[in-house]
């Protein structure tokens, strides 16, 4: 079902603009063993101000997920932000899904388009898998400090028998993560958004314009990446990375709930600080992007964390501020 006139194309459009405003450009390298990384990264980089890599989650390319962060990073850092193996203009031929084979690519493109030095990784969700891996794989002399929003990185996978999370089968879950239907677009956002908008309202010709434009492409290639995620994953095997970390969360996260970020804050322990947005789901970059970005910029430019506010509860050395 297409419409004449798409929003998600408009819209599209405008983060493209803020994008290029900002003083980034799109890429395409080809990383020569079957796959193609699409990245936007500086005209031209300025060697006064340090690194910094933006990576999305699952659901929409890199351009709608940090459309309204980019303006406020790019006048401190030289901002590199690349689309996900299977998102974007970004794929592979190599049957690789897991989180690591994602860092390495990223990593490659980013390299490949002029980065040199060390790199702040910011990461939203299934990004924060990637970015995790990342400070794992290349370590201290490569990335520097690390920002994982809402990322299960140490869930397990019995949680999901154990019912830790509302929807108790990875099947049902890849379904819903990447959808085909209105139907389960608005489970998707029901699940994202503590107050979720009125979809019941909204025709479905609109909600299809937008899977038409973000989720045809790569389906099962997607739902691949999710059933990677779980699979044979213990907590035991997640290493703790040694990079100063911020955790952030929404307070009533569904897709991975709040206790996975007090478990990732035990893991890193001293080593990370965490910040809870009180009245926020999963998408706290949308549904909250005040605060959200009050805490980013604060720790990235500030190497702080804003006090303790009614909108914000900290937590340092495991203990609640």
């Amino acid at each position: 079902m297409t419409m004449c006139f798409s929003l998600t194309e408009t819209r599209n459009r405008c983060y493209r603009s803020a994008f290029t405003g900002s003083g980034l450009r799109p890429t395409i390298t080809d990383l020569r063993d079957g796959t193609v990384m699409h990245c936007w990264v500086p005209k031209a980089t300025t060697s006064s101000k340090p690194n910094l890599l933006l990576i999305h989650g699952l659901g929409a390319n890199a351009l709608w997920q940090w459309g309204d962060v980019i303006r406020h990073v790019t006048p401190h850092f030289n901002v590199y932000v690349p689309d996900l193996v299977f998102f974007g203009g970004s794929y592979t031929t190599r049957p690789e899904r897991g989180e690591g084979f994602q860092s390495e690519c990223v990593m490659r493109a980013v390299e490949a388009n002029g980065m040199v030095g060390r790199v702040t990784v910011v990461g939203l969700s299934y990004g924060g898998f990637v970015g995790y891996r990342m400070a794992a794989l290349y370590g201290e002399e490569v990335v520097s400090r690390v920002v994982v929003c809402c990322s299960g990185v140490c869930m397990e996978e019995k949680d999901i028998k154990e019912r830790l999370f509302p929807v108790s089968d990875v099947e049902e879950a890849a379904c819903i993560l990447v959808p085909q239907s209105a139907k389960r677009l608005r489970e998707l956002i029901g699940y994202t958004f503590f107050r979720p908008p009125p979809l019941r309202w909204l025709p479905s010709c609109f909600l299809y314009d937008f899977i038409d434009a973000m989720c045809r492409d790569y389906v099962e290639e997607r739902r691949e990446l999710i059933r990677a995620i779980a699979k044979d994953r213990k907590l035991c095997d997640i290493p703790k990375i040694s990079q100063p970390t911020l955790i952030i969360w929404g307070e009533h996260d569904q897709v991975f709930p709040l206790e996975l970020g007090y478990r990732l804050k035990r893991h890193l322990g001293e080593n990370a600080q965490m910040v809870v947005i009180r009245n926020a789901g999963h998408a706290l970059n949308v549904e909250k992007t005040s605060e959200f970005l009050k805490i980013l910029i604060s720790f990235l430019v500030d190497f702080q964390i804003p006090p303790e506010s009614p909108f914000i509860i900290k937590f340092e050395n495991n203990n609640q501020v």
